[in-house]
């Protein structure tokens, strides 16, 4: 993708964020004591892998590792808690800047481990306002739409359908026309709706208000020439209303329903063919593949960006870059630190590691030591695909500036009752724009 580096680099240096992991404290000493690793999971779609990886270091090592997965849309809440007991976490997640800012106190100086010096591109660090490393980046990931491309072609074989093929759907005009009039279509097409249902149960809404929310920021960053901003003017919202109403209109169910509705609803109809379309990340491949009665074929599998409507979004790709840090808790003892930094090596530099890296978790990992390894699954696939297209800018990851959980959670509310048809959008975008000046202000602004 066109100038890719340069793009994820200056969204990580603006934002001093992109996901990350992070070993501890003084690089790779030797340690005296026994510890162990406690890992709080960010992601419930990797924790059986996590488990097995887990299994595997500890039947190689002797150390044992427990991992421990938060629920859906309760990270923050689940660390909070589990950090005021006597076995706290020793490998944790920060969400970006705004987390450095609640977890600093907790976060081991990165800076002189193998793992910051191994980044292929270290401005993908999460640092300080003193300039140390406190997070380095487990993963490169992207999100966008993903359609199967059987129906697709199903689709364009049609008599009077508005395309030909994929390669014309560049901008959102002409995917509002293609899904308008497949959707008028899906009974012939097998389908019972175009896109798979909008998530908007609690805690289930992140794709909206916050991934989907990424593409609008960005463009509204990018206009004003800011990295982050104390008052949001949701410039671009009719640009989200614009992609949001056609995944709702065009849907597996009424759209009434979507506050009932959750990821793993949504990643079913998708998988067994009673939706075309479904937004997401390339993390989702495992929550098609594993579902009973799944239908699509791998081959199948492909992303679209997320068109919003946007001047000259013909050139856009999918939106790429990193999120949630890892970070080694230097409240531990130096035991536990030293083998959770033993653990990170073994997961980042063993070829059983990196296999699990590459080949189960599915990352496209961000070290020099992977070369060319990258996943084998489609959507990994999918997302070298893009970022290798030089005719293609990435859409960075600038959510990581949202202000809070709070402001997230308040945002999904508003999304859902709007979704109900008891708010109007006027109503949705004033209290998105109140909410975040209010959470900025909270957390201490930029």
């Amino acid at each position: 993708m066109k100038n890719m580096k340069r793009t994820i680099a200056l969204a990580a240096a603006a934002t001093l964020a992109v996901g990350s992991l992070a070993a501890c404290g003084n690089d790779e000493g030797s340690g005296d004591g026994e510890g162990s690793v406690y890992f709080l999971n960010w992601k419930p779609e990797s924790e059986e892998t996590y488990g097995e990886i887990a299994e595997k270091y500890t039947e190689e090592t002797g150390v044992e590792v427990k991992v421990v997965t938060a629920a859906s849309g309760t990270y923050e809440q689940t660390l909070q808690a589990e950090m005021t007991k006597s076995d706290a976490p020793t490998l944790f997640q920060i969400n970006g800047p705004v987390g450095l800012v609640s977890w600093q106190n907790y976060a081991a100086d990165l800076t002189e481990t193998d793992f910051a010096k191994d980044l292929s591109d270290p401005g993908l660090a999460l640092k300080g306002e003193d300039g140390k490393v406190y997070g380095v980046p487990l993963a490169v990931e992207g999100f966008g739409i993903i359609y199967n491309d059987a129906i697709m072609r199903d689709y364009f074989a049609m008599d009077g359908a508005k395309a030909a093929s994929m390669d014309e759907i560049n901008n959102f005009a002409k995917l509002k026309e293609v899904t308008d009039d497949m959707q008028a279509r899906k009974a012939d097409l097998g389908l019972d709706g175009v896109f798979a249902s909008t998530s908007l149960a609690t805690g289930e809404a992140w794709r909206w208000q916050t991934h989907l929310f990424n593409t609008p920021l960005y463009y509204e960053y990018e206009a004003d020439g800011i990295t982050d901003a104390e008052e949001l003017k949701f410039s671009f919202n009719e640009e989200f209303k614009n992609i949001f109403d056609l995944y709702l209109t065009n849907s597996t169910v009424e759209q009434t329903l979507a506050p009932s509705k959750t990821v793993t609803d949504s990643m079913a109809e998708f998988a067994t063919g009673k939706a075309a379309m479904v937004q997401n990340g390339n993390w989702a491949w495992s929550q098609i593949s594993e579902v009973e009665g799944n239908s699509v074929a791998e081959e199948d599998i492909k992303f679209l960006p997320i068109y919003v409507g946007h001047e000259g979004e013909e050139k856009i790709g999918i939106n790429v870059g990193t999120e949630a840090f890892m970070a080694v808790n230097k409240e531990a003892s130096e035991a536990d630190q030293q083998a959770t930094i033993d653990f990170i090596n073994w997961l980042f530099t063993d070829e059983d590691g990196m296999k699990y890296v590459t080949e189960d978790l599915g990352f496209i990992a961000p070290f020099k030591a992977f070369g060319d390894n990258t996943p084998s699954d489609p959507l990994a696939k999918e997302i070298n695909r893009y970022i290798t297209n030089d005719d293609l800018t990435a859409v960075p990851w600038v959510f990581t500036t949202m202000p809070s959980s709070k402001f997230k959670d308040d945002f999904a509310q508003l999304l859902a009752q709007y979704a109900s048809g008891n708010l109007e959008w006027d109503a949705v975008v004033s209290g998105v724009v109140d909410n975040w000046a209010t959470e900025k202000a909270a957390v201490g602004g930029n």
